[in-house]
């Protein structure tokens, strides 16, 4: 566990510096305590969830190996959008093959994904397999930090895998 906090503290490091750009964002406030890490990082509420949408940037394995199924497509990387939907909290993946999407709750600074919705298309083999690395790199441990220019990180850590996500403007779901 030691090594997979050490690697997403460096991976968060490396991968905020490699993400630049002007881009609109909301901004998250920082407590005193907060300023003085080296790592910024900040309590996970719906609010900030909902502030943005959340571009893949990187997705690896714990041992570092990139995950290709969800980097092989850099014009459509896999997004997240949360929202509120008819008073429901909804977590939408966007540019997968197949609509899915899940509610979610924020429990303690934990989210926590309810079942997963699927529309069941019959997807080439690649868009099957970036569904499927979709889907895996959205369940388990959420934090929030600062990248490169104030950007939020969103980052996802399981036993499979750690995805970084940037903060990007909120878009709207068809």
């Amino acid at each position: 566990m030691k090594t997979i906090n050490v690697m997403m503290m460096s991976s968060t490091l490396a991968f905020g510096a490699l993400i630049t750009g002007c881009q609109s964002t909301t901004a998250m406030s920082q407590t005193p305590a907060q300023a003085s890490n080296t790592i910024t990082t900040y309590p996970i509420t719906q609010t900030a969830l909902q502030a943005n949408n959340w571009q893949l940037v990187d997705a690896r394995t714990p041992e570092g190996k990139k995950i290709d199924a969800l980097l092989s497509n850099a014009s459509k990387p896999l997004t997240l959008n949360f929202n509120t939907i008819e008073g429901t909290n909804v977590v939408n993946l966007i540019n997968t093959c197949n609509y899915l999407s899940a509610p979610y709750s924020v429990v303690n600074g934990e989210v926590k994904l309810g079942t997963v919705m699927s529309t069941m298309m019959a997807c080439p083999d690649a868009e099957a397999k970036f569904d499927a690395a979709a889907l895996s790199s959205v369940v388990g441990k959420y934090t929030l930090s600062q990248g490169a220019n104030d950007t939020p990180i969103l980052v996802v850590i399981n036993g499979n895998q750690v995805s970084h996500f940037k903060a990007v403007p909120k878009t709207k779901v068809n």
